[in-house]
Order: structure tokens, then sequence, then C-alpha cells
């Protein structure tokens, strides 16, 4: 990685500003319902604590438009990691101003300071030059290991990092790093890419930069009825974008496309069952929702060979059990090519969610945390916060 990293980054004794992405799902009770994003920062916290550092740790939760929302207090993701840590978290009201410059004064190495919700504040996603330098008037060193923000030009994820001489990566930041980069610029071959989800406007981009590259890509999910319409095909009430027919036109002949050879159809998502049909036999008042077995076989067979593997997008509606198999079943091939040593990436906060229902997130080579940062690094476009670190000299 040609980025600085934390572990040559001097904190002992400093104050440094780690800006995490704890944007974690959340009950309607305001309980966490899923700490993942926590847990995949703790190797940056614990290396800074190791270090003798003072930790100001920030981050946004969902999307409270520049105003305090009370239920979108980040005091609960400071008691869950206190229970994970087993040491104490001192939570702030707020990210900037008097409490919190406090609260610094009296802080010790070894000190873990979680910050309220930085979105509270219009200057965070305004990447106000007046927010950003209060942020960074909070800190000695700058640490960033959102990589779920990365695609957002934000005060704590850019704009901020100018006023630091060396702006670093966090360990999260860092792997996501390294692994995207290995599958888009060094990929062993056979390289192969597996492309789902609901929409195909949120991958075309993906599919273009990926398809010159791979060996074989293969779409799934309601993706594929853009191509399938874009074929003359019939797709009855499936999902798909008509705006989007003309550029999925101009891929359908590409000899490394894959389409499905089954699907499963019902009238609705809120079916509790499914019925197979041909990819060209989907009735006018019928929707599919996910792949047939056929498929599945194909995927398998066609991925057998492959050293390298991006998987972006569910195969179906894998939320409801009766539109899972599909989904299911590609992730036992993945995890199976894994442990046969191939390298396999998983993106997108939808395809890692259901991972995470399989049970299956420790059975890939990377599963990554930022879902837009995964499809814009995918894409081949610079995402702001990572051009924001410094380099290695």
């Amino acid at each position: 990685m040609n980025k600085l990293s934390v572990r040559n980054l001097d904190v002992v004794g400093k104050k440094v500003f780690v800006r995490v992405d704890f944007n974690i799902p959340l009950t309607d009770s305001g309980k966490i319902s899923s700490d993942g994003r926590i847990r995949a920062a703790l190797p940056t916290i614990q290396l800074l604590l190791k270090k003798n550092a003072i930790l100001i740790l920030a981050s946004h939760l969902g999307k409270p438009k520049g105003k305090t929302s009370p239920g979108l207090t980040l005091k609960p993701v400071a008691t869950r990691l206190s229970e994970i840590l087993n040491r104490d978290v001192i939570f702030a009201p707020d990210c900037i101003g008097p409490e919190v410059n406090g609260i610094l004064a009296k802080a010790t190495p070894g000190t873990i300071i979680m910050l309220e919700n930085l979105r509270f504040h219009p200057g965070e996603k305004a990447n106000d030059p007046k927010f950003c330098k209060e942020l960074a008037s909070l800190a000695d060193r700058y640490v960033d290991d959102a990589f779920g923000t990365a695609h957002r030009a934000h005060a704590s994820t850019t704009g901020m990092a100018a006023y630091f001489d060396r702006p670093a990566a966090g360990l999260l930041m860092e792997k996501e790093i390294e692994y995207l980069k290995k599958v888009t610029e060094f990929p062993a071959k056979p390289f192969m890419t597996v492309i789902g989800g609901s929409k195909v406007s949120d991958k075309i981009g993906v599919i273009a930069n990926l398809l010159p590259k791979v060996d074989k890509l293969l779409v799934g999910g309601g993706a594929v009825f853009n191509f399938l319409a874009a074929k003359g095909k019939e797709i009855g009430k499936s999902i798909h974008e008509p705006d989007m027919v003309d550029q999925t036109r101009e891929l359908t002949d590409n000899p490394k496309l894959i389409l499905p050879v089954d699907i499963v159809i019902a009238p609705s998502i809120d079916s509790d069952t499914g019925t197979t049909v041909s990819a060209d036999a989907i009735p006018k008042d019928q929707m599919g929702l996910d792949i047939g077995p056929e498929t599945s076989r194909l995927l398998s067979e066609t991925l057998a060979t492959a050293r390298t593997v991006v998987w972006v997008g569910p195969m179906g509606v894998f939320e409801k059990n009766a539109f899972a198999h599909g989904t299911e079943a590609l992730a036992h091939t993945i995890a199976d090519l894994t442990e046969h040593g191939a390298t396999t990436v998983v993106g997108g906060g939808d395809t890692v969610a259901a991972l995470e229902k399989f049970g299956m997130v420790n059975k890939v080579s990377h599963a990554s945390t930022g879902g837009g940062a995964c499809l814009k690094f995918l894409q081949g476009k610079t995402l702001p916060s990572i051009a924001a670190l410094a380099d290695t000299k």
C-alpha cells in the first residue's frame, strides 16, 4: 500500500483522532443489532492503546441532517465498545466545543473518548472549513479507519486531514485498500467476478471497469433483468431500470458475460414460495426473485478454476428464505474456493449481510466494510478520503 500506515505513526502520549465507521444498524428501540463494524475497528484501536496514545474516536450514525437527533446518538455504541474492550470508554456529549475540550484536558495515555455523532453538525457533510479546523484542533495525529465513508468528501474524512502533516490509514483502511488493489490491479488468474443486487445502475461502472480484466463475469440478482430486457426477453414484473437498457445492451454480446439459464419466479416479493422457469420464459404476471438451481450449478462449475473472485450483490431476495437459495449456494461455492487457496473479496452491504445470515463472513478472504466505497473503488474511481492520506516515502 502506498499510503502511510498507522503502524508507522509516532503516537506515544499523543491525542489521536481516529475516524471510524460505527454507522451500525439499530433496532426500533435503539439497540445495536450488529456490532460487526465496531469489531472491524478493534485492531487499530488496540494498536494505538498498545502504543500509549490518547484515542479520540469519531463517527457518524444514520442521517440526522445536521441536527441533534436523540435516536441517533452514539452513546450505545460507546457502551458496546466498552463491553467489548472491557475498559472504560468516555462518551463526549458533542464532537466539538468546551465540554469536549474539558474531557481532553484531563485525558492521559490509554484513555478512549467517543465523540457524539458528527452529523449532528451540518459542517460535517458540507466539509465546512471552520468545522474541519475545530475537529483538527482536538488532536495531534489523524488516522482514517473508516473505509465505509471513503467515497465521501466530508469534514472528518477529507477536510480535517489537511491540518496534519502525516494523516495515516488505520489497519482496516489499509486492509481494504490492499485487497481491493490486489484484485483490481494484480489478480491471480483465472479472475472472475459475480455481480448481483437489485439495481444495475450502481453496478454498471463496476462491470465496465472489470470486464476487460476478468476471464468471466457472471450476472445474477435484480441486475440481470436489464440484461435480459436488452436481449429482447420477457421479464414480466421483475425489477429493472428502463433508462439503463441501452447502456446494458452495449455489454450483452461480450463473450465473457454469463447470464442465468433459469430463474425462480413468484407473483410478488411477498410470496412464500417460488417456481423455477427458464430465463427465457418469465410470464408477464410474474417476477424474478432468485437464480434457479441450474444457474447455481453453472456458477459453481464456472468458478471452479478461479484463483481470484470478486462478488458484489446477492443473487436474489435472500432476506426471504424462499428466495435465498441462489445466494446461499454461491456463498458456499466461494467459501470452498477460499479454503482451496483462491483470493475471494466480497463487497456491498447486502452481500456482506447475506454472508452474516448464512454464518459465512469468515469463510472469504475479505468481506469489505464499505458498500458505496467498495463499488467506487471497483469502478476505478479515486476515493477522496484515501487521496487525503499521506503517501509513504
